[in-house]
């Protein structure tokens, strides 16, 4: 017999996930299995087939459909024995508002029986008192077992229940399945077996279940095997990732340390050659020395003087501003008004020319050579100091090598060497006969032609690879790669919103007892947060500036998740559960969520007075008093179990936007689940869509967490562009929210908060 504590819970996560088509999101009807072992109603199984085939909605096997139609596929009695066990503790015939007794008006031709007080878990029907006594006294019915009505609709004989429970003939109603035909491998009953499996051998199904239990647990431990096996290179390739993650943002430190150990070589001989230059016109006239001294002075008055007011202007506050705007304006006023020295007295030009090999398109100072994991863990085994040879030589030891020599000496395509004498010769780009400006850019330009073209691998030797590959993009740490635009790209434009920071803090109080994860993050009236810090079981209240204004006490033994707050109440989710509670804390009501999800996403509506909550790929609107509101499927029925919406938000507009993990986009749709706009393209960077916070104006900020950014959406869903990045000090963001429709609220992995006020464009 189950306790009374065991018995609600099972049947509780009975109803809500396991007994719940994942179509109609109803109570199975008819349950029909596909080979899959995927259970769905029969009718919503036939909307689904098409030309002889359906697609499963989970596994998205396809799987054809048997001549005689969906009804052909195998029933599942498991769940309709669970089906009836539930109809049974849930209702019967009401007399009075109580069940009646099922055997009164076979004996006394009464319309009705009298009010049932007990329950027969053999025969599966409701007696009253008087029936009841006498149940057991005849010799069909003496071992029958009578329990009260009241308990078994409370759930405390439901194990007894299930083992007294026989599965029903489909084609005899009222009797009992009890053989199985060997040949035919079908379940009989006392009638199906008369015929037309008169001469067929059958087994009593116990004996069968006996006999056929080891080759199932045999295969299910052959499942098991491969689960784990599985798991093993999971954990493998997440490995892998981890390891070639690792060993890119290495590179990509190298390659930064080679390119900086060749501009210094340059620039070394830069000043050399600027150092002759110089004695040369020192010597030709002293008087022209003179005149490109007081040049070059009011140029660096000029140019700190345009630097110090661009850097106000970019990044300063209005206060700021306005203090400085005097003493600025007048300084450039004083700049404008400066006479200019005559032009410079006739003398001998110096000419530079450049080294043959900075004009080649095809030399390259860096490239890249690629083994796999394998070979790099035996030469890490056997010591070797390099990656396997010239081949494998990192870039920044070829820069660590070339800046000992001062300067390197360029190699052609077929890996000549160049003459000595043209060493000194470097700085400049294509024949730079030009003035001081072309000069100071020769550097930058060089770097940004360094990539290899066209895909090819150069080796270290200086020809071409056998093998070619294809890049997009620079090399780069995967937190500073940019997002593609698509279209005209806005960055940099003026006509995307930029991020001011505003502060920083850390969510770890003194008495917390482990380190924050923070899983969900809301406003809390005009100027305040409100954190959900799962780890530590608690609802955390700060200030925009960072003071911690204390807790909102939460259930006992309930970690928040996600967390909504409204009109006077905070709404959160915590495992399978959706939590009303007043800012005291007091539970004002609670709702029980689909088990199938880890974690449900919670949202408050504009109107402050409903919550919206994900509920295994369809979203869920309750009001203040726990009312479903309503309910919709983004994208409409065709979508039943197509989206997956682990974070979700609602913009001041009335949309839903959600990141959909199971197709691996942002969705944004109306209130009635019509889909607005979508966005799954490049500018994910192949990672899952996290969280998501819409401004005042319908933006939408899209966090991705795996390579550092938060990007920006327009309101219906398109890419413009990058918003925060690693160098905003973003470092494994998790939750975001919106304050005010102006303040940007990011989480990361340690428990930090960051906090950027969002400036329009029009500000």
């Amino acid at each position: 017999m189950m306790s009374q504590g065991s018995s609600p819970s099972l049947l509780e996560a009975l109803s809500s996930d396991f007994l719940a088509c994942k179509i109609c999101l109803e109570q199975l009807r008819a349950p029909k299995t596909l080979p899959c072992l995927h259970t769905y109603c029969q009718d919503c199984l036939a909307q689904l087939a098409e030309d002889g085939h359906l697609r499963c909605p989970e596994c998205r096997e396809t799987v054809p459909v048997p001549p005689a139609g969906v009804a052909a596929f195998k029933t599942n009695f498991f769940v309709n024995g669970l089906l009836d066990l539930v109809r049974a503790r849930a209702g019967g015939d009401l007399h009075a508002g109580k069940p009646a007794c099922a055997l009164c008006p076979l004996m006394g031709g009464a319309s009705a029986g009298g009010p049932a007080t007990a329950r027969c878990l053999d025969c599966a029907d409701d007696l009253c008192q008087a029936c009841s006594d006498g149940h057991r006294c005849t010799r069909q019915t003496h071992t029958h077992r009578v329990v009260d009505l009241v308990g078994y609709r409370a759930g405390w004989y439901d194990e007894e229940a299930r083992e007294r429970q026989a599965a029903q003939c489909p084609q005899h109603p009222g009797e009992a399945l009890r053989f199985l035909c060997q040949p035919c491998s079908q379940l009989l009953c006392r009638e199906c077996r008369l015929d037309p499996h008169l001469d067929h051998p059958c087994l009593p199904l116990a004996e069968a279940v006996r006999a056929r239990r080891p080759g199932l647990e045999e295969l299910l431990a052959g499942v098991d095997t491969n689960l784990a096996e599985l798991e093993a290179a999971r954990m493998m390739e997440k490995e892998a990732l981890a390891r070639l993650r690792e060993q890119a943002a290495r590179v990509g430190t190298q390659v930064e340390e080679a390119a900086e150990g060749l501009l210094r070589a340059l620039l070394a001989q830069k000043k050399e050659v600027l150092g002759q230059l110089r004695a040369h016109v020192e010597a030709a006239e002293e008087a022209a020395r003179e005149r490109l001294g007081e040049l070059e002075s009011r140029e660096q008055v000029a140019r700190a003087a345009a630097a110090f007011a661009r850097r106000v202007l970019s990044l300063g506050r209005e206060a700021e501003i306005l203090s400085l705007e005097g003493a600025i304006a007048q300084r450039l006023r004083q700049l404008q008004g400066c006479p200019w020295m005559p032009g410079p007295a006739p003398c001998l030009l110096p000419q530079l020319e450049l080294h043959p090999g900075l004009l080649d398109k095809n030399s390259h100072l860096l490239w890249l050579s690629f083994e796999n994991q394998q070979s790099q863990k035996d030469s890490g085994k056997d010591g070797a100091g390099s990656q396997g040879g010239e081949e494998a030589q990192s870039p920044r030891e070829d820069g660590a090598k070339m800046e000992r020599q001062g300067a390197a000496q360029p190699q052609s395509r077929d890996g000549a060497q160049t003459p000595k004498e043209d060493r000194a010769q470097l700085p400049q780009e294509n024949g730079a006969q030009t003035p001081k400006t072309d000069r100071a850019q020769a550097p930058r330009e060089g770097r940004s032609q360094m990539p290899q073209e066209d895909g090819e691998v150069q080796t270290a030797g200086g020809g071409r690879s056998n093998k070619k590959r294809k890049f997009k993009g620079r090399l780069k740490s995967i937190s500073r790669e940019p997002s593609p635009a698509p279209g005209p790209n806005l960055e940099g434009s003026g006509l995307l919103p930029r991020p001011i920071f505003s502060c920083s803090f850390p969510t770890r109080m003194p008495g917390d007892k482990r380190s924050p994860r923070i899983t969900g993050l809301c406003p809390f009236g005009p100027r305040e947060i409100l954190v959900a810090d799962e780890q530590n079981r608690a609802l955390k209240r700060f200030s925009l500036n960072g003071d911690y204004k204390g807790a909102i006490p939460v259930p006992e033994g309930c970690s928040p998740c996600s967390v909504a707050a409204l009109q006077g109440a905070v709404a959160f989710s915590a495992g399978a559960r959706l939590y009303l509670i007043s800012p005291d804390g007091e539970v004002q009501w609670r709702r029980a969520l689909s088990l199938s999800q880890a974690s449900h996403a919670v949202a408050a509506m504009p109107s402050g007075d409903r919550v919206a909550v994900s509920v295994s790929g369809h979203v869920e609107v309750y009001n203040m008093e726990g009312s479903l509101a309503t309910r919709f499927i983004p994208g409409g029925k065709a979508n039943r179990g197509l989206r997956a919406l682990v974070f979700l938000t609602t913009s001041p507009q009335g949309n839903f936007v959600g990141s959909d993990w199971q197709q691996n986009s942002v969705v944004v749709c109306d209130g009635l689940g019509q889909v607005i706009g979508e966005y799954g393209g490049p500018g994910l960077h192949g990672c899952q869509p996290g969280s998501v916070s819409v401004d005042k104006k319908g933006y939408i900020f899209l966090t991705l967490r795996e390579v550092n950014k938060v990007v920006i959406l327009d309101p219906k869903g398109s890419l413009l562009g990058d918003f925060l990045t690693a160098y905003h000090g973003l470092e494994k963001p998790r939750v975001t929210t919106m304050v005010d429709g102006r303040y940007l609220v990011v989480s990361l992995s340690n428990g930090t908060i960051h906090i950027f006020r969002v400036r329009s464009p029009d500000s």
